[in-house]
């Protein structure tokens, strides 16, 4: 026999995913509990005869084989139940740390426990009927609040939408749902709400109620529903002594209050948001109820242990705010906006808040030409807040005043320190953001993935900060690559504050030199010459360790950015760090790891970066990015072939519409992306995406990529270069390997096309004359083809060996490729024997006629009509007759 049971004072969830199981096994008979909530009973008073549940008093004598429990953990012992029973769970609670490791268990954290058995009938059973999509309805409504709860997830949402279209009934669900207080409840409610005290603890608002309520027989979850709305705490915890013991109930709307955890130390259990437990005697006299003011004591003594500590606003702001006078004109305000790409300023006189001049009001007093000063435009009010005021409070202040934009005073003084916009706030409260940094420490992996003899260098470095409180990141690519597990030693120190002095610091105690660069607050730390003594400190193979050091460090002080026109080169100012990432190209670029102090290894992510590394995406931070720098829309593309990445659907919209702006853009900026894409490890796959989403006929029109040009250039990029060919190392300041990777995809172009493309990109001279020469000699090989050795020679030896080298990889048959690879291996190296000192020394007046002749011998040892050093004094000989010596 298989059973399936749920928990006593069953609500609709309960009573719902009784009869999701028992629609998914026929066979199985799905026990009613002995209470269940009085909206529940008065449902099933109606329906009850409907759905196919039975009584525990009704099960037939026989041997349960398998238990399935439904929304709950907690098993109770029914007759015909043996050691052998098999048990299965399926709940959407916190697992219980104490579930026996026989049973299975089927646990998704969604907002109901309907969800998870009702996505099994979606996807393997036929269709329901009327009353029990209602049932399944009315269990997901009740426990995510008709999807409102925070707990509620986006599968809740489409299996409610999977009901609907079952034809579950909202008009059914509705009578049931939030039932007006039964006359005993609303005792009990009135005796909660006048013993509800509130405790701050970590910057929380806990409600506490008690009441004594022997004879209750009432659920009492809906009295929490209401106390909650109420009173609006963080958290609210009931505790009402009956009879059978201390009933335990709580809510908490914020992540920082699991309520779970507190059930699960009363021997009850729930999840984050919702629990619920029992509190009974547990040692001498189990039958014997827990007194209410034990129960209490417990609960105020457990409190502090559980609630996390609030965020506030001074995790979440940015420091330095930016402000303006009443007499601020509209003119000079937009163009602050512009500059900086805030949404507005506070206005500020003597210290003092009067409003908040936004970006609307400015525009809007622009177009009509109203110059205006910012007390005319701005919207009044002395609206701030402290550090250490909570996120919530934050809400709640915006929400009633509309502002978007917080100023962000001390408390001691209330001069301003900062701001806080709406978009910090929906980052935190939608966790986008991980701002609790000490929840996302890297610590560990960042010291799996560095040298030991780094990470104490590190750290000598941290401590230097600290003391002159100043904190410290590495940022972008090296924090990206840590967390997908591709580290890499290249990095740069950013510094919130000054970076020169921080370095000037370290110099002054352990030596090196540093060179500094004021104007961009940046300085390079050399210390080539102090590795060894730097290593002694803190190594006992200091000779050994040293090696692994860098020859030098850069700082950098944190800073904005902002363009004075699309494609200019960005203006720099000092900033926080927050500003400091916001000015970078992606959001899985703005990921810093904080090294200072009790913040060692702590992952700041202000802006979606850690989310977007973890769904593969490539996004940009602003619309105005590709704007701002067009040349992003190439390492997009780099970014998103790198790593196996989709580029964000609105972020490939923003490139589709910035392509002309690549025509602004200067050659040797186009051509250094595009250096950097060949460099990656399978550079064919970004230029085929840069072709397919026309970005290459952006940079020049006539600029395209086909896939049977990837062999070639892959072959010179990433092979072994062909032995015997003594290439040089660079062609101009080219490598050598990227000239080739040039030659030969623009080899595949009609000469004056391949010179176009390549003055659109500011080659070298030297790339460009070679580029020339590609073109003008491949089709012109064929005609050497069945010419004598001497011939081939002529024209070959006019042509460099890169050229011939991208020649060879681009001639169309074996037999051309043969006629420049004999010239090259063989042909090339041959010479006469005499020389010019040798025609000297037989009397011949130095001129003209020394190039005749020893063109003559070489073409005759070519050409096999001369085949030894008596051959070509027989030659010489008569040649130099010609000119009657």
């Amino acid at each position: 026999m298989h059973v399936i049971l749920t928990h006593e004072q069953a609500d609709f969830d309960a009573l719902a995913a009784l009869l999701a199981a028992r629609i998914l096994n026929e066979r199985a008979l799905a026990v009613l509990p002995r209470r269940v909530n009085r909206n529940v009973r008065a449902f099933l008073n109606l329906y009850g005869a409907e759905l196919p549940f039975v009584e525990a008093r009704d099960l037939p004598s026989e041997t349960i084989e398998t238990i399935t429990l439904v929304d709950t953990q907690s098993l109770i012992t029914l007759k015909g139940q043996t050691k052998k029973t098999k048990v299965h769970v399926v709940d959407h609670h916190q697992l219980r740390p104490d579930l026996p490791g026989d049973w299975t268990v089927v646990n998704d954290q969604l907002g109901a426990c309907t969800t998870i058995l009702a996505e099994d009938i979606r996807d393997h059973n036929g269709p329901l009927n009327v009353l029990q999509a209602t049932t399944l309805l009315l269990g997901i409504y009740e426990d995510t609040g008709s999807l409102t709860y925070i707990s509620t997830t986006a599968r809740d949402a489409r299996t409610v939408a999977y009901l609907l279209d079952q034809g579950a009934s909202l008009r059914i669900a509705g009578e049931f749902l939030n039932p007006p207080l039964s006359e005993e409840q609303r005792e009990i409610y009135n005796s909660l709400l006048q013993s509800a005290e509130t405790v701050n603890i970590h910057g929380q608002s806990i409600v506490i109620s008690t009441a004594e309520a022997p004879s209750l027989n009432e659920e009492i979850s809906s009295i929490a529903h209401k106390l909650r709305d109420l009173l609006d705490p963080d958290a609210l915890f009931l505790l009402v002594g009956t009879a059978e013991g201390v009933r335990l109930v709580a809510r908490s709307t914020t992540d920082r209050v699991n309520v779970a955890e507190v059930a699960t130390r009363f021997g009850g259990g729930g999840h984050d948001r919702a629990s619920a437990a029992l509190v009974r005697q547990q040692i001498s006299e189990p039958t014997v109820p827990v007194p209410l003011e034990a129960a209490y004591q417990k609960l105020l003594a457990l409190l502090p242990e559980i609630v996390e500590p609030a965020l506030t606003v001074g995790r979440i702001m940015s420091r330095g705010a930016r402000v303006l006078t009443p007499e601020t004109p509209a003119q000079d305000a937009g163009k602050l906006m512009q500059r900086y790409g805030y949404e507005g300023y506070p206005v500020v006189k003597d210290g003092r808040v009067l409003g908040l001049l936004t970006r609307r009001a400015v525009d809007r007093a622009l177009s009509h030409r109203l110059n205006l000063p910012a007390a005319s435009l701005m919207e009044a009010g002395e609206i701030t807040v402290t550090p250490k005021d909570t996120i919530e409070h934050l809400q709640r202040l915006m929400a009633d005043s509309g502002w978007g934009q917080v100023p962000v005073v001390a408390p001691e003084d209330g001069h301003i320190i900062g701001i806080v916009t709406r978009t910090d706030l929906l980052k935190t409260i939608g966790g986008g953001e991980a701002l609790l940094a000490e929840q996302n420490n890297l610590a560990e992996r960042l010291e799996a993935a560095l040298p030991p003899v780094w990470i104490k260098f590190l750290k000598l470095i941290a401590e230097q900060a600290s003391n002159q409180h100043l904190p410290i990141y590495i940022v972008g690519g090296f924090v990206r690559d840590l967390i997908i597990n591709r580290p890499s030693m290249d990095f740069d120190i950013v510094v919130e504050g000054d970076a020169i002095q921080l370095a000037r610091s370290l110099e002054k105690l352990f030596g090196g030199r540093v060179a500094s660069h004021s104007r961009f607050g940046t300085a390079k730390w050399q210390i080539s010459e102090v590795k060894n003594s730097l290593a002694r400190r803190f190594s006992t193979d200091a000779e050994k360790d040293a090696l692994d050091l860098p020859d030098t460090l850069d700082f950098i002080s944190a800073r904005t950015e902002f363009y004075n026109y699309p494609t200019a080169l960005p203006t720099v100012e000092r900033g926080s760090i927050k500003l400091d990432l916001h000015r970078r190209d992606f959001t899985i670029n703005t990921l810093a790891l904080r090294l200072d102090g009790r913040h060692y290894g702590n992952l700041y992510d202000y802006w979606g970066g850690l989310n977007d590394l973890q769904k593969g995406l490539v996004r940009v931070l602003h619309s105005l990015s590709f704007v701002d720098d067009p040349t992003r829309m190439l390492r997009a593309v780099r970014f998103e072939q790198r790593f196996g990445f989709v580029i964000e659907a609105r972020t490939e919209q923003l490139m589709d519409e910035a392509h002309d702006l690549l025509k602004q853009v200067s050659g040797d900026r186009l051509r250094h992306e595009l250096d950097l894409l060949m460099a990656e490890e399978h550079p064919e796959n970004g230029f085929a995406r840069l072709a397919a989403i026309g970005l290459l006929r952006a940079i020049h029109p006539l600029l395209d990529w086909k896939t049977e040009y990837a062999p070639e250039i892959l072959t010179v990029l990433k092979q072994p270069l062909r032995q015997g060919w003594e290439l040089p190392e660079t062609l101009g300041a080219t490598p050598v390997r990227r000239a080739l990777a040039y030659l030969i995809w623009f080899g595949h172009f009609p000469e004056e096309v391949g010179q176009s493309i390549a003055n659109r990109l500011r080659l070298s001279h030297q790339l460009l004359t070679a580029i020339h020469d590609v073109g003008h000699y491949l089709p012109s090989l064929p005609e050497l083809v069945d010419r004598n050795p001497s011939r081939i020679v002529s024209v070959l030896d006019e042509v460099s060996l890169p050229v011939l080298y991208a020649i060879y990889e681009l001639c169309p048959s074996p037999p051309l490729r043969n006629i420049v690879n004999q010239y090259v291996t063989r042909w090339r190296h041959v010479q006469p024997t005499v020389d010019g000192y040798a025609l000297l020394s037989l009397g011949l007046e130095p001129g003209p006629a020394y190039r005749q002749i020893l063109w003559s011998l070489r073409a005759a040892w070519l050409d096999g009509k001369v085949n030894s050093s008596d051959q070509e004094a027989a030659l010489l000989q008569q040649m130099l007759q010609t000119f009657k010596i």
